[in-house]
């Protein structure tokens, strides 16, 4: 039965223990209304996207401090393409070098967050991005 909130997949990916951030996202979002899904820490691609499918997710916000944005998280998108699920948008946020940013961005990336960002800009941005 759809509950008609936003549901959003928040997870960390590779070896980036650094979950905090996530953790403070995830009850941000749900203090939106949203109903968060939170898989932790050291997150396959293959696992988050079979996650994602399973709990059918609206979105998918990938945390990243540690660099490993450039190799996991357009690998990410790529399995999303695979397995017919290109329509679920997968935003970053975390420590992303301002000169990566259009390259996650060129990969698929919906958009992406970086340190100090309002919380209530990546709220509104998944609520617009829900909208269409």
């Amino acid at each position: 039965m759809d509950s008609g909130k936003i549901k959003v997949l928040i997870t960390k990916v590779g070896l980036d223990s650094h979950d905090r951030g996530a953790k403070v996202i995830t009850a941000f979002l749900r203090e939106a209304g949203m109903e968060v899904v939170y898989l932790g820490r050291h997150q396959t691609p293959e696992g988050i996207v079979k996650a994602a499918i399973h709990e059918d997710v609206d979105v998918i916000g990938v945390s990243c401090l540690c660099g490993e944005h450039l190799p996991l998280v357009p690998k990410i998108v790529e399995l999303l393409r695979e397995n017919s699920a290109r329509h679920i948008p997968v935003i970053v946020g975390g420590v992303i070098p301002r000169e990566d940013i259009p390259i996650v961005r060129n990969a698929g990336v919906s958009e992406v967050f970086l340190p100090g960002t309002p919380v209530n800009k990546i709220v509104e941005y998944i609520q617009a991005v829900q909208k269409g």
